[in-house]
């Protein structure tokens, strides 16, 4: 997984911009871009390219996913769910989930810190 941190933010600073156009698909990745990072949460936007995944893990924030483009299969605590453009999902904090690309699909994934 490439990831490049940054100069999103700089590009975004008093100025609105389209998220889809801040982040490309690349073959055969997901390519993940930091717009903030702060002690209270981050929001990162992410390309994934059709098949590519990543597998079941559990973080202690919450999360929030927004699908910009695509379609993926989003998995929490066993249970399937298909997100498409202009869908969102919460991933609880501690409970394990999973994301499947089963098309190109792009994000934008809100952690909330539960303790700052």
């Amino acid at each position: 997984m490439s990831s490049e941190k940054g100069t999103v933010l700089a590009g975004c600073l008093g100025t609105g911009k389209n998220l889809t156009e801040l982040v490309d698909y690349a073959a055969d990745s997901i390519v993940s871009k930091t717009i903030l990072d702060k002690p209270a949460g981050t929001i990162t936007l992410f390309a994934f390219d059709a098949g590519q995944k990543l597998s079941e893990h559990t973080t202690p924030y919450d999360a929030v996913v927004q699908v910009l483009d695509g379609q993926a299969k989003i998995t929490i605590d066993g249970r399937e769910n298909d997100v498409a453009a202009g869908g969102i999902i919460i991933m609880p904090g501690n409970v394990p989930h999973a994301v499947d690309a089963t098309k190109r699909f792009k994000m934008l994934l809100t952690m909330i810190r539960t303790k700052v």
